[in-house]
């Protein structure tokens, strides 16, 4: 026997083997909704008290090209789906690369069983669960030809050669350069038990360059790099002559620059990039999987002061094209501006479905995720120190020495916050004024100590794109912050 899943039909349990549904197969659409209602029926039936189903597409491409050839094209295609069951606070995670309506129950009697639940006897009613009328920002935003029109690989190629070459006409010394590209696009579908019917497209892709250069012993690294979400026509756009200036400028300012003192020292860091330590040192401290982990010493902060007076903190999913904007999050929630610190006040953390069910804190739209095979989890979007009313010469007027960091590396971070990040571009500053370039500075110090001493912000906020890794995988986040001082640092050197 053969049942065709309508709208409003009551479902024994035994007649779910047999069920045929006909969903498109190349887009999630609203004929998606009979088979994913029947499912979380079917869960809920089960025991559960919370079902949620995730259902992916993706189609991502990269290109590099190393000095004049591209040495490297790797495209990736990727279709599945996660279904994540709660009882209680716990839950678990199941996903699958099988679509079809036997793939996807498969999947969720996976996840009912190690949760304990058995599926309900062959003659019990399995009620669909009711879900909104779909939210469909793909088609209310026109995304759906943003892949069609996006570069081809041809273009891709083409553009990336044609920077490699402009780079070397400008920089000096070179050793090795590379320019870099990918595009990701992704569709998502997300049905919950509670009602969510939710789908969006999603484009974000970057570009840079890698220079290094080489002069007998004296050697400097540069990278930049740029992105933007929504945009099919951003590689043919990029003004990869402004990049390759301010790539091969920084270069030849670190090749002969001296090495730094090692000592602590008041610091004015960059906006733009600059914005990567308070994401790595501070902002994950407010996610809470940290607090579920009990490893923030922010866990019970909220309402008092963890910062100088002068910081305010955002994170939000918004302002357009940036890397973590977002219409909707992962879980179907509608994206959102959430104030994590304000003059120095903790406020707010950052909360998915589980950490909020787990933590009591509400949810703030944060649930991400890199794809279909991980969970869920509280996770940064855009994130940024707010501008303040100093100026830039303000704050290097109240320095007598100390250091200038422009351009920030590579870095890592422990799980309470204390961190270490290279400068890969730094210059000496006395009396208010900088005197020389200077590389090899480490930046160290833990979150606990660093925020108070961010006393000033200046009024040229800047963002930059960046890449997370988490327990829910690699995702895009923007960081960002105006000019900062901060009264001293560590700062590792010779």
């Amino acid at each position: 026997m053969t049942l065709a899943i309508t709208r409003g039909t009551l479902l024994r349990s035994g007649e779910l083997p047999s069920l045929q549904y006909t969903a498109t197969r190349d887009r999630f659409d609203p004929t998606w909704e009979a088979p994913l209602s029947t499912l979380l029926g079917l869960g809920r039936a089960a025991g559960a008290d919370f079902i949620e189903i995730f259902l992916e597409r993706k189609n991502y491409i990269s290109c590099l090209a190393e000095d004049d050839a591209i040495t490297s094209v790797s495209p990736s295609l990727v279709t599945g789906a996660g279904v994540r069951v709660f009882v209680g606070k716990a839950d678990c995670y199941v996903s699958t690369n099988d679509l079809s309506f036997a793939g996807l129950k498969a999947a969720l009697e996976k996840g009912l069983s190690i949760m304990g639940l058995l599926l309900p006897s062959p003659n019990a009613h399995v009620p669909g669960i009711n879900l909104e009328l779909l939210r469909d920002y793909a088609t209310v935003k026109d995304k759906q030809s943003w892949l069609a029109n996006s570069s081809s690989m041809q273009e891709m190629g083409d553009i990336l050669l044609a920077a490699n070459a402009d780079l070397a006409k400008k920089a000096n010394h070179i050793q090795n350069r590379r320019a870099a590209y990918f595009r990701d696009w992704q569709e998502v579908m997300v049905a919950a038990s509670d009602g969510t019917f939710a789908r969006d497209i999603r484009l974000t892709q970057s570009v840079g360059y890698s220079l290094l250069c080489v002069d007998g012993e004296h050697r400097s690294s540069i990278n930049q790099r740029v992105g933007d979400t929504s945009d099919p026509n951003f590689l043919r756009t990029w003004r990869y002559d402004e990049t390759a200036d301010e790539t091969a400028e920084a270069a030849g300012k670190m090749l002969y620059a001296d090495y730094v003192e090692s000592g602590s020292y008041p610091i004015i860091m960059a906006n733009h990039f600059g914005g990567v330590i308070f994401h790595e040192a501070c902002g994950h401290l407010l996610e809470t999987t940290q607090i579920e982990r009990e490893t923030t010493p922010f866990i019970d902060k909220k309402g008092e002061k963890i910062a100088h007076e002068n910081l305010t903190a955002w994170d939000e999913g918004l302002t357009p094209d940036e890397f973590g904007t977002l219409d909707m999050d992962d879980e179907g929630m509608p994206t959102q501006r959430t104030l994590l610190i304000e003059n120095g006040v903790l406020k707010n953390f950052l909360a998915d479905r589980a950490g909020s069910m787990r933590t009591g804190h509400p949810r703030t739209g944060s649930g991400r995720r890199q794809g279909y095979t991980y969970a869920a989890a509280s996770r940064m979007r855009n994130t940024y120190i707010a501008p303040n009313d100093y100026s830039l010469d303000d704050l290097f007027a109240s320095i007598d020495k100390g250091l200038y960091c422009k351009k920030m590396g590579g870095g890592s971070v422990g799980a309470t916050g204390q961190f270490n990040f290279a400068v890969s571009e730094a210059y000496l500053i006395e009396n208010g004024k900088i005197i020389k370039p200077l590389k090899g500075a480490t930046l160290i110090g833990e979150a606990i100590e660093f925020m108070p001493k961010i006393s000033m912000s200046s009024n040229d906020l800047s963002l930059a794109p960046g890449f997370c890794g988490s327990i829910s995988g690699s995702i895009y986040v923007t960081v960002g912050q105006p000019h900062i001082k901060v009264d001293s640092i560590t700062v590792g050197g010779r």
